[in-house]
């Protein structure tokens, strides 16, 4: 707790910790899974690069399911205390960069995930994504 003086009074703050990278992980699952994205693939970047944890990669049914899921994922890690939540690609929602620090995710259009596809730049190939799977990364020159 931290304590802030103001006018010969103590003030107390609480400092919400931030969740730790798996915890945040889970967030996000549990929040793609009650927005029904589709073909949620996790890939775990943990040893292999400083950029994230985790890469969260899935796809909305449109460009308006993509910036809800967005949405409703900025505003939940905000929730937690991941503050700032930078969000990149809202105005198109084509596909749309979410970015929690530990756990960076991907919202796309089926279409458009596929034109990409992301989750073969990091090693994780697979022909059919399906929901929930976790792949480890294998880094690439």
């Amino acid at each position: 707790m931290i304590e802030t003086t103001w006018r010969k009074q103590t003030i107390p703050h609480t400092v919400q910790t931030p969740p730790t990278s798996s915890d945040l992980l889970d967030l996000v699952e549990r929040t793609l899974d009650g927005d029904k994205a589709h073909n949620v693939v996790v890939i775990d970047l943990k040893g292999k690069t400083e950029i994230a944890d985790y890469l969260v990669v899935a796809s909305g049914t449109s460009q308006r399911h993509v910036g809800a899921m967005a949405n409703h994922l900025r505003e939940e890690m905000k929730k937690v205390g991941v503050v700032p939540v930078p969000v990149e690609g809202v105005p198109q929602c084509d596909w749309v960069l979410v970015d929690g620090g530990d756990v960076v995710v991907h919202l796309f259009r089926p279409e458009v995930r596929e034109f990409y596809n992301i989750e073969k730049m990091w090693g994780a190939v697979s022909s059919t994504p399906q929901d929930g799977v976790v792949v480890d990364a294998e880094v690439r020159p």
